[in-house]
């Protein structure tokens, strides 16, 4: 990201490299050096610190690096020539600050930051409102919406990333210290907890490495993960790792950060991601419950599955109808050296039986179709393919001939289709265990949002100190949209059939309809009257037509005093 303003290319003689690509000029900067032994000479380290001005070539513009290493230089942090757009989008926002207000989030960010707590809420917001989290653009968020900054000033993409870069360890832990605090720890609850990961492309980021990305893009990523509260439906705290840490070795140390939260009476709602003996028996020596959902063609369940098969499936005592499938609960071991019995829950449910029972349908019918393109040439095939054809060579000329369906696995796996499992380690029964394991799809929503509707797909930073400060504002952002998610699918079980206006995007959407347009004479004034598809959503969060017009003439005699001190 290259700032929108210029400065001098620094006077550091030898350190300074100036480097073409097509029609423009890189600045570099070389801030260190390492020894080969082996070839015996120094390897300078060198990072992009601007781009050349095409009218003089004295001057660049900088960076986030050149923030990073020259942070003694003078930078301009108001956008210059500060103005503010004569028409302002003050929905969303309202909501946004009823939201900080219901949680304490600027007392407890202010304490934390000073003024800086406020400023953190505006992107926080900005990243709500407009779903991206790049600096550059910020500003034009702040032309045409409030600010929780005081004095809603607009300050500058560079003021973005120095803010960013600011923000501590220390700064992180003492607010999610105090979140976290605030939660009932002598109920018991279970936390839901996954994690995803990210792509990026910066150099100097430590925690950015080669991995096992859900979506391979053949770029390095790092991990982000997320507790949540499934009762409150609130993220509890997060964590960041390298990308090349697996979830499954992960969970161990969130357990350690869960317990020094004060999280003893919990239970951890898991993705089958997360098994593994070793979590099972830490879990059980912390005295943690799980409940861990498992597919039923795996290995682990399918011979139960087998086993069970024929009694429950259509038997009206174990009808969930809640969920539309069949339950029934068993006990047994999770594997044989298991020290105690577990309850798995089996499942079956019909339309996931014919959804699943296409897909194996199509996925033979496509080997099938490759294996028959090669016959009678040279190939070799996926493992897998051996799994549900019997391949046939000429041993003598290693020529593959013609594959045959191997008609007892693939019946098999058919036979397995609509079923899965859940395994807890504390009794229940099937219906609760369901009921537990389905709130992650909050979760799920949740993760999908925070990469679509957060704009954080990609980090979009180049240092280890504006990644950290990037992250946690994502998080603060996190607990605003979720509430927001949480209050509008309330409001709306209570409507008859489901308002398409009613989801985070939709809501947003609508709000930002609601305006304050400039007069003549210089004050902000509410353009019209509150609509029936905007007080729907408003109701949501215990707004209405009247709290808005009030917070409106509020807001027109900010701006009117704010001017004033700038006059």
């Amino acid at each position: 990201m290259y700032f929108d303003f210029l400065v001098q290319v620094p006077d550091v003689p030898g350190k300074i490299v100036r480097k073409r690509l097509k029609d423009t000029v890189y600045i570099d900067f070389e801030y260190g050096r390492t020894y080969d032994p082996l070839r015996r000479f120094n390897i300078p380290k060198r990072t992009t610190i601007g781009k050349q001005c095409k009218e003089n070539p004295s001057l660049m513009f900088p960076n986030q690096n050149f923030l990073r290493y020259f942070p003694d230089v003078e930078i301009p942090r108001e956008k210059a020539g500060f103005e503010r757009s004569s028409c302002l989008r003050i929905g969303a926002y309202l909501v946004i600050g009823k939201v900080v207000e219901d949680y304490g989030l600027q007392d407890m960010l202010d304490g934390i930051f000073g003024g800086g707590g406020s400023f953190l809420l505006d992107l926080a917001a900005y990243s709500i409102v407009c779903e991206s989290n790049a600096g550059q653009d910020y500003p034009d968020y702040a032309y045409n919406h409030p600010l929780f900054t005081d004095g809603m000033r607009i300050y500058s993409d560079s003021k973005v990333s120095s803010f960013l870069s600011s923000i501590s360890d220390d700064h992180i832990c003492t607010f999610l210290n105090e979140w976290n605090r605030k939660r009932n720890h002598r109920e018991r609850i279970y936390i839901s907890y996954d994690s995803t990961n990210k792509n990026c492309q910066a150099g100097d980021i430590s925690i950015v490495e080669f991995g096992h990305p859900k979506e391979d893009r053949g770029l390095p990523v790092f991990n982000y993960a997320v507790a949540y509260d499934k009762t409150n439906r609130e993220p509890l705290f997060y964590e960041e790792y390298p990308g090349s840490i697996v979830d499954v070795s992960q969970l161990q140390f969130m357990l350690e950060k869960a317990r020094g939260y004060g999280y003893r009476n919990v239970g951890f709602i898991l993705d089958r991601g997360y098994f593994s003996k070793g979590n099972i028996a830490y879990m059980d020596e912390c005295g943690y419950d799980f409940v861990i959902m498992i597919k039923g063609m795996a290995g682990l369940v399918s011979g139960l599955i087998t086993e069970h098969k024929g009694t429950f499936e259509s038997n009206r005592a174990c009808s969930i109808r809640s969920h539309k499938v069949y339950g029934k609960t068993v006990r047994t071991r999770l594997y044989a050296s298991d020290a105690k019995e577990r309850y798995f829950h089996l499942y079956y449910s019909s339309a996931k039986d014919s959804a699943e029972k296409e897909e194996v349908e199509t996925k033979i019918d496509r080997m099938a179709k490759i294996i028959s393109s090669y016959e009678m040439k040279y190939a070799s095939f996926p493992h897998t393919f051996s799994e549900y054809f019997d391949l046939v060579y000429d041993e003598k000329q290693d020529l593959f001939l013609f594959g045959n369906e191997r008609s007892d696995v693939i019946e098999r796996e058919l036979g397995l289709c609509g079923y899965f499992v859940i395994v807890t380690s504390a009794n229940m029964d099937a219906k609760e265990a369901l009921d537990l394991y389905k709130s992650r799809d909050q979760q799920e929503k949740l993760f999908r949002g925070d990469k679509s509707y957060l704009g954080n797909r990609s980090a979009r930073v180049h240092s280890d100190e504006s990644i950290s400060g990037k992250i946690f504002v994502e998080f603060v952002a996190l607990i605003i949209r979720n509430r927001m998610y949480c209050q509008l699918r309330d409001e709306m079980e209570a409507y008859v059939g489901k308002p398409n206006y009613m989801t985070v995007p939709a809501a947003i959407k609508e709000l930002e309809k609601i305006e304050m347009i400039k007069q003549m004479d210089g004050i902000y004034r509410l353009d019209h009257a509150v609509t029936a598809r905007q007080k729907n959503p408003l109701k949501a969060f215990g707004l209405d037509a009247a709290h808005v017009h009030k917070c409106a003439v509020e807001l027109g005699k900010l701006l009117m005093k704010t001017k004033a001190q700038e006059a």
